[in-house]
């Protein structure tokens, strides 16, 4: 039985200095956790409770569909990760270190190259599959700004699960059969995720889906549709719109526009001084092509400029998930000298490509544009003049929206671009690629990531099997991953009240806080013995037995600790009663002290049944 008198355990009155998000705040003030560096937390008794607790569900979870747990280690050569790439594709993403020896290891952020050389090694016939193992274990990741406690630490708890089949329809099979263990996890956890499209990103692999707790806390953004289509704001497709006839579009002309330093200045000009014989111009109509740097895993640096109507800012996170495993930022000053082709300002397509630019650069910086600059659409962009912008530039006419050469020019001279790219940012109201209506977006924490991985690990590292016909051919692999630690904190920031934590009864680190108050003797004795009578019957208590605390902090203890539900023996003994607070629901009973026991008891197992 728990005793909070020998309880390794400090509760805080304060908030921590670096907590800014609730969960952060109430794990540290209660004594969950206790923060060791920068994203990194040591686990204290009763956050251990918690922790273990999800585990729990998530193991029986996984054993429920045929997952057979191993347990790989945290420290892992270098070999496997460079034989697929993502030794160099993670860049600072991972912690690298060396032996005494000089030989390269890494701390795993993920472990798909160690179980596939593990079937490897043990398997080599179609009747060895399909296969489902997984592990639950400490990853590490290098994060550059952890921030939120558990929400984006670099060393966290993740359950990994890899299914091995012999061709693409048991990889299906595989990847609904982990999809469905993953809706069960949550809703034993309580957690209303969204289960959302996703990229793939440096994992590969063909489909991918997000599970998503909505809060405004969480660092992704996702779209949902009235007709039920959900993504991650990265792997969102725009719908593009038909294109436009070509025939009878008015010449492109080049104008001198002064005092237009912005989108709607721009407008304001076109609109009173060269407008559209068919309706106003809008900031949807201008062409802006913003510059960047794009930033390789081995740390290389080149430019690239992305074209998106002027309505719209580029979203980074899109970007860099279109780019990924390469990273994004924006160019600076000592970026543009190379390119005096590129006008600040007044950047368009003839000067992305070096046409028209007395210094064009023999190699043009690549130019990849918004799938919405579609044939026969009108637009204003820069001249690649201080203070000048072309008019009625028209797509497919003066300059290809969707080339894949790599030349200047095409064969009449007109600019190529190499291609569309989905950089811009996803607005409220823009309509969803299948069809089913109008998108709303939200913000949500990324709790658990299935892919299919398909070939691209197997293949890599030469793990085969011989089919029924005895030919061998290359295993197809799906990777299914979930935050335990982050399952934590999604749990702490769902359930609690301005008092403090609220813990749902599967996860919480007991059952029930009984509190004894005052000073008598025989308080503290019938206290002991519901607490120990409790535990007999399989209810986990925690026992609130210092002696010399007052009342006040005793309940404001318990209400920061968060335990379900609490019994305190008091001053109502003397009548012969205890009271029983419901955390949940925040009422409050009397219960005969001879019934308490049996009363608690049959609370507890219905709401652990429920």
């Amino acid at each position: 039985m728990l005793r909070l008198s020998r309880l390794f355990v400090r509760t805080l009155r304060e908030d921590p200095a670096d907590a800014e998000v609730p969960s952060h705040k109430l794990l540290v003030r209660a004594g969950y956790i206790r923060r060791a560096a920068p994203g990194i937390y040591t686990w204290l008794p009763l956050g251990l409770r918690v922790l273990d607790k999800v585990e729990g569900i998530v193991r029986e979870e996984m054993n429920a569909v045929g997952g057979q747990e191993v347990r790989f280690p945290a420290l892992l050569p270098k070999e496997p990760y460079e034989a697929t790439g993502r030794w160099d594709e993670y860049g600072d993403n991972i912690f690298r270190l060396k032996d005494r020896k000089g030989a390269d290891y890494l701390l795993a952020p993920t472990h798909e190259e160690m179980f596939a050389l593990l079937v490897k090694d043990l398997y080599s016939s179609y009747k060895d599959l399909p296969l489902t193992l997984y592990q639950i274990q400490t990853k590490y990741r290098d994060e550059a700004r952890p921030r939120a406690g558990l929400i984006r630490g670099r060393e966290f708890v993740m359950k990994d699960a890899y299914t091995f089949d012999i061709d693409d329809a048991g990889l299906d099979t595989s990847y609904q059969r982990q999809r469905g263990a993953y809706v069960r996890i949550f809703e034993r956890l309580g957690l209303p995720v969204c289960p959302v499209s996703a990229m793939s990103g440096a994992m590969g692999g063909s489909r991918s889906e997000e599970f998503l707790y909505p809060t405004e806390v969480g660092e992704d953004t996702f779209v949902r549709s009235p007709g039920g289509y959900a993504a991650n704001v990265e792997a969102v497709t725009t719908v593009p719109g038909e294109p436009v006839p070509i025939e009878g579009q008015p010449a492109c002309h080049v104008e001198d526009t002064p005092d237009c330093g912005t989108i709607d200045q721009l407008i304001a000009f076109a609109n009173r001084n060269h407008p559209r014989a068919d309706r106003p111009w809008t900031a949807a109509d201008t062409l802006k092509n913003v510059v960047v740097q794009v930033i390789a895993p081995d740390g290389g640096r080149s430019l690239l400029v992305v074209g998106v109507p002027g309505d719209r800012e580029v979203d980074m996170t899109r970007l860099a998930a279109a780019l990924d495993p390469s990273d994004v930022e924006m160019a600076d000053d000592d970026a543009f000298k190379p390119h005096p082709e590129l006008v600040r300002g007044y950047i368009g397509p003839e000067g992305v490509l070096g046409l028209n630019a007395a210094d064009a650069v023999a190699q043009p910086v690549p130019y990849l544009l918004d799938p919405r600059v579609v044939a026969g659409t009108r637009w204003i962009t820069g001249a690649n003049q201080p203070g000048r912008h072309v008019f009625d530039l028209v797509a497919g006419r003066d300059f290809l929206a969707a080339g894949q050469a790599s030349a200047k020019t095409d064969e009449d001279g007109k600019p190529l671009v190499q291609g569309t790219i989905e950089a811009a940012e996803v607005k409220p109201g823009d309509q969803a690629p299948d069809g089913s209506g109008p998108l709303s977006l939200a913000r949500g924490m990324e709790l658990g990531h299935i892919f299919q991985l398909g070939r691209k690990y197997a293949e890599a590292l030469g793990l085969k099997v011989l089919d029924p016909n005895g030919k061998l051919v290359t295993v197809t692999m799906g990777s299914y991953g979930i935050g335990v630690t982050r399952a934590v904190a999604a749990l702490a920031e769902q359930n609690h009240d301005d008092k403090g934590l609220i813990w749902p009864v599967a996860v919480a680190p007991a059952h029930v806080h009984v509190v004894a108050t005052g000073k008598a003797a025989e308080v503290f004795e019938a206290a002991e013995h519901l607490a120990q009578d409790l535990e007999a019957q399989g209810v986990e208590a925690l026992y609130d037995d210092r002696p010399k605390v007052s009342a006040g902090v005793k309940f404001g203890d318990a209400e920061l600790l968060g335990l379900p539900y609490t019994v305190i023996v008091g001053k109502g003994l003397a009548d012969g009663v205890v009271e029983f607070r419901d955390r949940l629901s925040g009422e409050s009973t009397t219960i005969p002290v001879g019934q308490a026991a049996a009363q608690v008891v049959e609370t507890v197992k219905a709401a652990l049944a429920a």
